[in-house]
């Protein structure tokens, strides 16, 4: 692929996640909330620790989420009886709730799309979800060069700069 396709790639990729975010994720929480919990729902439990490994969020904000999330009775922390500094986190029942109601809503928004594209264009996609399920493990074990940043409230992803 030449630059200008990594572009328009980066671009769409972008495009349809800040869409997905902000079209679908109700029950009040932010992007990165629903994230955190839906890691935790299908992870959990974990240790800040391996969730700030699966998240890539910095550890302020990181704590911010899970405090929120617990404040909000959808994650409980487990302590930790030989590091009582270090906690776990899993889902509550109210958690787990929430989660499957994101995936749903999620999944809804896609098909109503999906709806509405050619069935060439859908097999065309069926058939480009290996490839961009390998473009994303290979990004994520990519090291980045700076903490992942939350959302900024209007739901719109900062893009990395030069397109």
């Amino acid at each position: 692929m030449d630059d200008d396709g990594a572009i328009r790639l980066r671009r769409v990729i972008s495009k349809l996640a800040r869409q997905l975010n902000t079209s679908s994720t109700g029950a009040g929480l932010t992007p990165s909330q629903a994230s955190v919990l839906g890691l935790i729902v299908g992870h959990g439990p974990l240790s800040l620790a391996e969730l700030g490994d699966l998240e890539t969020l910095n550890p302020t904000m990181l704590s911010r989420v899970v405090s929120r999330l617990h404040a909000m009775d959808l994650i409980d922390r487990i302590p930790d009886p030989a590091d009582l500094r270090s906690a776990s986190v899993a889902s509550t029942a109210a958690g787990r709730r929430i989660d499957q109601q994101i995936k749903a809503r999620r999944a809804a928004a896609v098909s109503q799309c999906l709806e509405q594209l050619t069935a060439g264009q859908v097999s065309v996609l069926t058939e480009a979800l290996p490839a961009l399920e390998a473009l994303a493990e290979v990004m994520r074990g990519l090291a980045p060069s700076e903490p992942a940043r939350e959302a900024p409230a209007d739901g719109h992803a900062s893009a990395p700069r030069g397109g």
